[in-house]
């Protein structure tokens, strides 16, 4: 999958520029958290899920490609993906990802074994 995980996919109802932060966001199989922090980067856009009960503690680092749809007027956000994948994939940590190539494979590694 690679590089075209890292892109909003056609369709999704991304909106360039619009704020995704405290949008509720749901697996295939239920809610897993809110959003604490997205990205547009060129080339790297993700979001950053707080899975705040669920997983105490924890906060994943999900590439856009894995979000098949917005629903603005809730404020969700819809991922193609069940939460024991998202329960597996790497934690975000602060301070982390920005330039860490090592995290940037291990993310791509656990999307990419679902091929998406």
């Amino acid at each position: 999958m690679g590089a075209g995980m890292w892109g909003f996919p056609e369709g999704s109802g991304h909106a360039p520029g619009a704020e995704l932060v405290g949008y509720r966001v749901e697996a295939t199989d239920g809610s897993i958290g809110k959003i604490d922090k997205h990205s547009e980067d060129v080339g790297r856009c993700y979001i950053v899920v707080d899975t705040g009960p669920w997983i105490f503690g924890h906060h994943k680092l999900i590439p856009a490609g894995v979000v098949p749809r917005i629903d603005r007027e809730r404020e969700v956000v819809y991922l193609n993906c069940s939460k024991e994948q998202i329960k597996e994939a790497p934690d975000f940590e602060r301070g982390r990802y920005d330039g860490d190539a090592a995290t940037v494979r291990l993310i791509e590694q656990h999307y990419a074994n679902w091929h998406l």
